[in-house]
């Protein structure tokens, strides 16, 4: 990584044309107002990178408002692309290169500590000739500060160099800067070509060819005036890789779990799941409903399932809140469902855009009465994928509501992973529609595991009435006192057998030592990433990190007493010790944490933050370095 800022910093001073310097990794950015396209430009660098073999995550950047004010500081829109020669599974640190189709943008990623001494910025230089006087002024005055930064600053004629090939610049720009930082770093022109083919594939074959023109105006304008590029090698890799972010893995998880019907309402950032499914879903015998609201989304959702096939319904915070009601009815009604909550920042609207990990409370007590539900977090894109199936066979099995927790980082993220290799038990069988037995009740649970048979309507003698009520076994309502009581113990019965089936997670580390760090979701990369630096500095530090989050996965108490210090790290609110009016008495903790003191009655700290930004490895190394005394 010091190697990719040092020689960038020091411009690879060798000729242009010579070979270029082997790099481990690359960390790139592109900014620029709303609407420029500078997401769909990385998007397509990751892509390629991976095609070619190479460890790829992306971060998405996207500002509060829809389409904030033009050259605002707070307005940056963009992305983050770290490249590696293996396996990369977090954001990184610091940026090694950047590239700005405005200078303004870049200090609200400064003010997020995403460069450092040596990044260098590729900054479109036609502000330094507008014809607004304030303009230039903001220009001179932005770029005189970032050399006071230590920034390395070039200049680049984009604008210039792009409306030699068409009228709009703005339009074209995107795929002439993929040109120039495919050339920075030796991905294939093929490669680069056949990405932006499918990219326009639905376009008319002028705007293929345009935008080509701007790759290949881009690429040897680079090679042509740049004096540094890199090489970094792919990994060895034994099977073949696809490339996707977490909702594309969750739209083609959903299908490949053999559910038929997703029902949902538009709510970022889920709503490009639904639209990846709205692509394909029909090929593969499925639907998608857009209701009017979330709560019509969830009960049609229901009404399919309690039909016989297991539907979907994918919605983030907000979203959750006002399904709350109808997954109450699903839990008392006994009804499979798969839930997808792609978390956001919140309360209430909060950071529509940005990512958090606060909505695990809420998904275990929400709902009023006792609920239990199992809950499930994906921590990488390729979990996204199978966690969906798993969750249908789970919702069918235990006949309950089963919440996958993803967030927006997982969302929006893109890595490659091994290719899925279909398997018939993923599917769906067909509904049963042999004869029910008249003497077996439709809520007929066993004493030992809670579990119940499922009735289906259309099966002979299989009607029954399903309710939202307190029911007895014959899903009648519950008038005398014992029938109350024995759907609760039921209902909670189904989430203990589920726990027997679950093994001991594995820990990241010694089995014992001074600091175990607890994670959920994703945070895994980065927790990993800063445990093995800690480690290789001498730090008797462990990781651990949870899937299961209703029922927990077994003998965590017995895992925690085995170190001195129990920490989980989390992307959500929690107070800091020190903090005026904070005590230990009224301190609230993160999530996780809170929960895991409830259920061990152990002493479980945290660590956590709610800046809207994925958890980086420095930060996580940053708190090990302070609790173990790290010099």
């Amino acid at each position: 990584m010091e190697k990719a800022a040092t020689s960038a910093k020091e411009k690879n001073t060798s000729a242009k044309g010579t070979s270029p310097v082997i790099i481990d990794e690359a960390i790139v950015e592109i900014v620029s107002d709303s609407g420029e396209g500078a997401q769909k430009c990385g998007q397509s660098f990751g892509a390629i990178s991976a095609k070619m073999g190479n460890g790829v995550w992306t971060v998405e950047i996207i500002p509060a408002e829809i389409q904030p004010p033009a050259r605002s500081r707070e307005g940056a829109s963009g992305i983050r692309v770290r490249v590696g020669s293996k396996k990369v599974t977090n954001m990184g640190d610091q940026a090694h290169l950047v590239v700005a189709l405005n200078e303004q943008v870049l200090f609200g990623r400064i003010s997020q500590q995403a460069y450092k001494e040596g990044t260098v910025l590729l900054i479109e230089n036609k502000w330094a000739q507008s014809e607004q006087e304030n303009i230039r002024k903001q220009y001179a005055e932005a770029l005189a500060e970032f050399k006071e930064r230590g920034y390395q600053i070039i200049e680049i004629p984009m604008e210039v160099e792009c409306l030699k090939i068409v009228r709009d610049a703005q339009k074209g720009k995107n795929m002439w800067v993929l040109g120039m930082i495919c050339y920075i770093y030796g991905r294939e022109v093929q490669k680069s070509h056949d990405q932006i083919k499918g990219i326009f594939r639905k376009k008319a074959q002028k705007i293929i060819d345009s935008n080509i023109a701007l790759f290949d105006s881009g690429y040897n304008w680079a090679k042509e005036n740049l004096d540094f590029n890199y090489e970094i090698p792919a990994m060895a890799v034994a099977e073949d890789q696809v490339v996707m972010n977490g909702n594309e893995a969750i739209s083609f998880g959903t299908m490949a779990s053999g559910i038929e019907l997703c029902s949902m309402y538009p709510i970022t950032p889920a709503t490009s799941a639904s639209h990846h499914l709205a692509d394909y879903f029909e090929k593969a015998g499925g639907v998608v409903h857009q209701a009017e609201d979330e709560i019509a989304a969830i009960g049609f959702a229901i009404g399919a399932s309690y039909a016989g096939k297991t539907a979907i319904t994918i919605t983030s915070g907000p979203g959750l809140a006002l399904k709350t009601e109808f997954i109450g009815l699903a839990v008392m009604a006994e009804v499979p469902l798969v839930i997808v909550n792609v978390q956001r920042g919140g309360p209430s609207t909060g950071l529509p855009t940005k990512v958090e990990q606060g909505d695990l409370l809420a998904a275990l007590f929400a709902e009023t009465g006792d609920a239990p539900k199992i809950i499930l977090a994906p921590a990488t894109i390729e979990e996204c994928f199978h966690f969906v199936i798993l969750a249908r066979k789970l919702a069918e099995a235990f006949r309950t509501p089963v919440i996958l927790l993803t967030d927006a980082n997982l969302a929006t993220g893109v890595q490659p992973f091994p290719r899925p290799k279909i398997n018939q038990e993923w599917f769906a069988g067909p509904i049963d529609q042999s004869p029910w037995k008249e003497d077996v009740r439709p809520y007929e649970w066993n004493a030992e595991n809670g579990l119940s048979k499922r009735p289906i309507p259309g099966q002979k003698n299989g009607m029954y009435t399903l309710t939202g009520l307190a029911h007895d076994e014959k899903s009648r309502v519950a008038y005398e006192p014992d029938s109350n009581q024995r759907s609760m113990e039921a209902r909670s019965r189904k989430m203990a057998a589920f726990q027997q089936t679950l093994k001991k997670p594995t820990i990241n580390g010694d089995e014992t030592g001074d600091l175990l760090i607890v994670g959920w979701g994703s945070t895994l990369g980065a927790i990993d990433e800063a445990v093995e630096k800690a480690r290789a500095m001498g730090a008797k530090v462990s990781a651990l990190h949870l899937r299961f989050l209703f029922p927990l996965e077994p003998g965590l108490k017995e895992i925690f007493s085995r170190f001195k210090k129990v920490m989980t790290v989390e992307i959500n609110y929690s107070d800091k010790l020190g903090d005026p009016m904070i005590t230990p008495e009224n301190r609230r903790y993160a999530q996780l944490a809170w929960y895991l003191r409830a259920q061990t009655l152990m002493d479980i700290d945290c660590f956590s933050n709610v800046y809207g930004q994925p958890m980086s490895p420095g930060k996580v190394l940053d708190m090990i370095k302070q609790e173990l005394n790290i010099k």
